[in-house]
């Protein structure tokens, strides 16, 4: 960490001790902790910034053509009870319109 061996931290942490007194020193490490976390934060915010800055954008998805509707057997019975002639087919069909 940073080059420091553990006699060299146990130093600091005891110079900080005696510096700060033991009232103070929690305080201390509580607000360096929120200050190097608010700190890695801003610093991922600015990355994936950048990242998405650099990216080609993706081409949006061609639009699905909708399903064809297709009526159950009875709904196609009674169209085509409704509309004389409507169920032969179109070479049956004579062409002045008038049904055989």
């Amino acid at each position: 960490m940073f080059g420091i061996g553990m006699t060299e931290l146990i130093v600091i942490m005891v110079v900080a001790l005696i510096v700060f007194g033991p009232t103070r020193l929690p305080e201390l490490a509580r607000s360096l902790g929120r200050a190097m976390s608010e700190f890695r934060r801003a610093s991922t915010d600015i990355r994936q910034t950048f990242q998405e800055a650099v990216q080609e954008p993706k081409p949006a998805p061609a639009p699905v053509p909708p399903a064809p509707v297709i009526a159950p057997p009875e709904v196609q019975a009674q169209a085509n009870a409704a509309a004389p002639g409507a169920s032969m087919a179109p070479a049956d069909r004579d062409p002045s319109g008038a049904t055989s």
